[in-house]
């Protein structure tokens, strides 16, 4: 008769349909109960889509089925417990000591990029960073960083970062198929991003950077729930239609109980790559108006530039194809008024241990 750890050792080869990931480390196996007349497997998925359930069901009669001496397998499927609380209210992650925002309140302005660049121009002043990739719907950091290779795990299931070019990076683009589309609800955004924070092995950071996803939603919510911020960062264009969008992010961090350290106007100029002539296609200015408006520092404007644009499409950050660049130069000023501000706030309390 088989025993339940071999009939886990091969659930953990069906992976969760879309994702390159087994339902043993999502920790939605819930039981595995054997006995004369055959084997019942117990699931939790966080998911309520039919479709999924079944696929997830006949893969793991599929699987259970194939081992020797199984006359029969039944799949019961459950709704997943609510988590445990540690403590109350939001917690840090161990072993970092700041950790980083960057949000904007509509997409398209560029935050994916800023975030990335910022992460690399603190990586270039000699301190250790992660970037993590909360964008679920969308996550573009590893086209960003040009890694697509799985992260590795540790014997008791924990994640192991990617390194890209010197920063520990993770993202639900590494174990998802390319092109796969992200239709989930809150519950497994939930699961994901909790993953994410006390599942992955960050090590010790001087600096977490969050890619959050524009706007406001589940993602946000979670973070605000679990995650202790040391401040957020707004990312926003020139034009006067984005002062609702800063006033969305302005209140989303005050949600969040975190400050808002600054605004970056992005694409505030159009380089012309022939001939260095510059324009406002996005007019100008509008971005450290809004930061007058909240009372938030200005950290700095940055120009639409084709070298920019091809370094995300190369997947190599222009701070390390081109350091010199004004460009990076004007990332590294960012980088240095955001430190000195993240010092300033202290350090993100440990956790103690009872």
């Amino acid at each position: 008769m088989v025993t339940p750890q071999q009939v886990l050792e091969v659930l953990k080869q069906v992976k969760y349909p879309g994702l390159g990931r087994d339902i043993v480390s999502f920790g939605f196996v819930r039981d595995i109960e054997v006995g004369s007349l055959g084997i019942k497997v117990v699931l939790a998925p966080t998911t309520r889509d039919e479709r999924i359930l079944a696929q997830l069901r006949a893969a793991v009669e599929s699987a259970v089925r194939g081992m020797p001496g199984v006359p029969a397998v039944e799949v019961e499927l459950t709704q997943p417990a609510p988590p445990a609380r540690q403590g109350v209210g939001p917690a840090p992650i161990p072993g970092v000591e700041h950790v980083l925002a960057v949000a904007s309140g509509k997409g398209g302005v560029g935050k994916s990029t800023v975030a990335v660049h910022l992460a690399y121009a603190f990586a270039a002043r000699g301190r250790r960073v992660g970037l993590l990739d909360a964008d679920i719907y969308g996550p573009s950091v590893p086209h960003m960083v040009r890694t697509s290779a799985a992260p590795a795990t540790t014997r008791d299931q924990r994640i192991v970062p990617v390194e890209a070019h010197g920063v520990r990076t993770m993202s639900l683009g590494y174990l998802i198929d390319p092109g796969m589309p992200v239709i989930w609800r809150g519950p497994m955004i939930t699961k994901v991003l909790t993953q994410f924070f006390r599942d992955v092995v960050w090590g010790e950071l001087d600096l977490l950077v969050l890619d959050l996803p524009p706007g406001t939603g589940d993602a946000q919510l979670t973070i605000a729930q679990q995650l202790a911020l040391t401040g957020g960062v707004i990312v926003t264009t020139p034009q006067a239609m984005a002062l609702e969008d800063v006033r969305r992010g302005v209140a989303m961090f005050r949600e969040l109980k975190a400050p808002v350290l600054g605004v970056i106007e992005n694409m505030s100029v159009y380089v012309c790559h022939a001939c260095g002539g510059q324009s406002e296609p996005f007019g100008s200015g509008g971005g450290r108006r809004m930061a007058e408006e909240f009372g938030i520092p200005f950290l700095g404007s940055l120009p639409l530039t084709r070298d920019l644009l091809v370094a995300g499409e190369k997947g190599v950050p222009l701070l390390l194809s081109a350091p010199g660049h004004p460009v990076s130069q004007r990332f590294h000023e960012i980088a240095e008024a955001l430190w000195q501000s993240l010092e300033a706030r202290g350090r993100v309390p440990l956790p103690q241990i009872l």
